[in-house]
């Protein structure tokens, strides 16, 4: 159906306009008289078509009075008497013939004028006269004939009545003058309808069934150089038309012929029309539904299509492409705007298409209107309830406000996380340090050696639980370097094997030419080691369900080549990642896979499947936020098809894209120039400052750096430190301070110090470091960096190879 075709017809609307011009007729008819007229339709009752005023006074004067119970009575009913008389003209009236009697009514002398409505014989028309000026009524009746036969004669539309070989029997001066002849030269006989008629498909012949139709109207001469004109044709049976006055059956058919010319005029002018607005229609940016009473698709442009991903839509409910739990509430909303109720309209209903990858979408709905069903025109009562519906797709704004969401919910735990670890760092730093202390003076067959063991070890599980903490709020301060994962995955396949045990077997697959990234190796390596760990408790906790033991880890690196910014299905959020060359990390197993309902959950902080002790929740936080903080995307997919493999794994996989990095002939310098700390001999010499303001922390790195053979200068905070005498800043060889620290912190005391010593080495400290600080850090010369909590061999380590100036 064409949307013109849809929105305004052409058959119905003539057969509308038929009706409705024989109305006009027929009042006219009955009009065109002084006399009381009435024609009535002959059969099943004698209906009244039209009546003129007079006819209606007539009645009221004969005592019915308006309202009338059952219309106005026809001449039977109203001259009640002579009603068998009458019904007795009627059934013996010809075609062609006309009928009069006079009665008594009462104190009038009427006299009853009956005659066929010439192209219609089923309408009769009846005419009342007083005959008390029989000569008036006489000259009147002529000349009301006249008129009638002028009018049917030059009517706008053709007219004519032929019988049931075609032959004409009645036709009007409009038809004659359409075909180049006369009325009597079509009705001596000779002329058949079907000889006049040319259909779209060329045939000539008139079916028994025949209802009309559009036809070429051709000119009775052939060799006339009048044109065929374009008609459409209304070609009725007449019931009871019998010339023989036989009962039933039909012996004449009447048509109503309309010239279209001036319609195929428009269709040349509607065409290029059409053509703008369907283009318009189908290159709409957003989708464009028209929908009927039911809520079906009538017509949707290729915006929706796109929408919905799936060409199938024409006929289908729109409540039934969308997501189960948005179905309802869509009825009611299209309901709702239907029925036009306040605000509706400029109120979106959201909205998210069934499938795997359904798109969400903004549904605007107009209130009711009306089009034509099948090409009928508005009035005609075949119309049909339609709604204009219009929807935006919002599916990217809805993964940035998701991914907004999670970046507000992870730096507000990230901020809480901070505060956390930063007290928390100074406990374990003395902690552990104190520990290290202890064990200097206990030989590891002491019980006591033991004990303190316990304590550090412990110490240890608390500092890499705070380190999760800032990993996945991502205040972690990372080391990055240029690294190749093949290289990465190769120094830990021997731990990633005795991690997932003997019964899991382990396959790695490397990808070729390789391309580097520049991320903190310890950090990629935890992520690595995190998601195996994930793999082997999820096929473990599969095999004790099923009771088959056995599994298998992929891990498989590649290339990957990002040709355009583009939505990452199974992100946090939906991700959108941006164009690019990429190095892929794949992590996949064979276990139980991930619930469908905990997909979108799995990197929330503190959230886990694993019963209570088994987990603290923090593993794949964790994960999510190293491979964040060093710029890359994760992606989740259960059941997954891991790349290379022919069947679907039940169990779960993981992506990792890291963006590749093209290092400079300075990181490759540094590669190669990279030397390990000698860590067997951490003594030194030379002269420190140490300011930490806390107490524990201060007391446990004063005696640790000054038993490795360092002269230690202690302060509690930077004003202390300043306020020292000047002799001895100015022989200190290197600055040891907390970042963190009331009024002053550590970097405005490292300035004001290198004001007096240009050149003085620094080693800050801390349990975490915001964003400016790390930065102001990385922008200065001979500064070093020790996270806490620390041991007692990494605060000498670390200070030697300061003091040494290997980093």
């Amino acid at each position: 159906m064409s949307l013109l075709r849809l929105f305004g017809g052409r058959d119905a609307a003539r057969d509308s306009q038929l009706s409705a011009v024989r109305a006009r007729q027929a009042q006219a008819i009955a009009d065109a008289s002084s006399m009381a007229r009435c024609l009535t339709r002959l059969g099943g009752g004698a209906e009244i078509v039209a009546a003129n005023g007079a006819y209606r006074r007539l009645v009221e004067k004969l005592g019915h009075l308006p309202p009338y119970p059952a219309g106005l009575p026809d001449p039977p009913s109203l001259l009640a008497e002579a009603g068998p008389v009458l019904q007795r003209m009627a059934r013996r009236l010809g075609p062609d013939s006309i009928l009069a009697e006079d009665f008594l009514v009462g104190e009038l002398h009427l006299r009853v004028t009956l005659m066929a409505r010439p192209d219609d014989p089923v309408q009769l028309i009846w005419d009342i006269a007083d005959i008390g000026d029989t000569t008036r009524m006489l000259t009147e009746l002529a000349g009301q004939r006249d008129v009638l036969a002028a009018f049917f004669d030059h009517a706008p539309v053709g007219l004519y009545s032929v019988g049931l070989d075609g032959r004409f029997l009645f036709a009007n001066q409009t038809f004659a003058t359409w075909v180049g002849a006369t009325p009597d030269q079509l009705t001596r006989g000779a002329v058949r309808l079907g000889d006049l008629l040319r259909h779209e498909n060329g045939n000539t012949q008139i079916a028994p069934d025949w209802e009309g139709g559009e036809a070429r109207l051709m000119p009775l001469d052939p060799a006339s150089d009048q044109p065929p004109r374009l008609v459409g044709i209304t070609h009725t049976p007449v019931p009871g038309s019998s010339v023989r006055g036989g009962e039933g059956g039909s012996e004449r058919f009447s048509g109503v012929v309309h010239d279209l010319s001036r319609e195929l005029r428009l269709r040349g002018t509607l065409r290029p029309v059409e053509g703008e607005f369907r283009r318009f229609f189908d290159q709409a940016p957003i989708g464009i539904l028209v929908l009927d009473a039911s809520g079906a698709i009538l017509q949707a442009n290729a915006a929706f299509s796109a929408l919905c991903g799936r060409e199938d839509w024409p006929g289908q409910r729109l409540a039934a492409l969308v997501r189960e739990e948005d179905g309802a509430e869509l009825v009611r909303h299209l309901m709702a705007a239907r029925r036009g109720e306040a605000g509706i309209a400029a109120r979106p209903l959201e909205v998210r298409f069934s499938g795997q990858h359904g798109r969400a979408a903004e549904v605007f709905a107009g209130s009711a209107g009306h089009v034509m069903a099948g090409g009928s025109m508005p009035g005609s009562g075949d119309t049909q309830a339609t709604q204009l519906v219009y929807l935006v797709d919002t599916t990217e704004q809805r993964s940035l406000q998701a991914q907004f969401n999670q970046s507000q919910k992870m730096q507000a735990v990230g901020q809480l996380a901070g505060g956390i670890a930063h007290d928390f760092n100074n406990l374990l730093t003395a902690m552990i340090g104190f520990c290290d202390l202890l064990l200097q003076r206990h030989q590891p067959g002491d019980q006591s050696f033991a004990d303190v063991m316990q304590v550090k070890q412990n110490a240890n599980r608390a500092a890499n639980l705070v380190r999760q903490l800032l990993a996945f709020s991502r205040q972690q301060t990372l080391m990055p370097k240029v690294l190749d994962l093949g290289d990465v995955l190769a120094d830990l396949r021997n731990l990633i094997g005795r991690l997932i045990g003997e019964t899991i077997s382990l396959r790695i697959t490397h990808g070729r030419d390789l391309g580097l990234v520049k991320v903190d190796q310890g950090q990629i390596e935890q992520v690595i080691i995190n998601l195996a760990v994930n793999a082997r408790d999820a096929m473990n906790t599969a095999n004790a369900a099923s009771g088959v033991s056995g599994g298998e880890l992929q891990i498989r690196t590649a290339n990957h080549r990002q040709d355009r910014t583009a939505l990452l299905e199974g992100a946090v959020g939906g991700e959108t990642m941006p164009a690019g060359d990429y190095v892929l990390i794949e992590v996949s197993d064979t276990g139980h896979g991930i619930a469908p309902e905990n997909l979108a959950k799995i990197f929330d902080p503190f959230f886990t499947t694993k019963a209570v002790g088994a987990g603290t929740g923090l593993g794949l936080s964790t994960v999510y936020g190293i491979i964040k903080q060093t710029g890359g995307f994760i992606q989740v997919e259960s059941p997954c098809q891991p790349h290379g493999d022919a069947g679907e794994n039940p169990g779960a996989c993981f992506r990792i894209y890291l963006p590749r990095h093209q290092p400079s002939r300075e990181e490759q310098r540094s590669n190669r120039e990279d030397v390990p700390t000698n860590a067997a001999d951490l003594t030194g010499q030379g002269l420190v400052l140490l300011v930490e303001d806390e107490d524990a922390v201060r007391a446990f790195a004063v005696r640790a750096l000054r038993n490795k053979g360092y002269t230690v200068i202690e302060a509690g905070s930077g004003e202390q430190a300043l306020d020292l005498p000047a002799e001895q800043l100015d022989r200190v060889d290197v600055l040891v301070t907390d970042v963190v620290m009331p009024n002053m912190d550590g970097p405005t005391l490292a300035e004001h110090l290198r004001q007096r010593r240009p050149g003085l080495k620094i080693l800050f400290i801390s349990g975490y470091a915001e964003d400016g600080l790390r930065r102001s850090l990385a922008n200065t010369d001979n500064v070093s960096f020790l996270p806490k909590p620390f041991s007692l061999s990494q605060l000498a380590g670390k200070l030697k190879d300061v003091m040494e100036g290997r980093v």
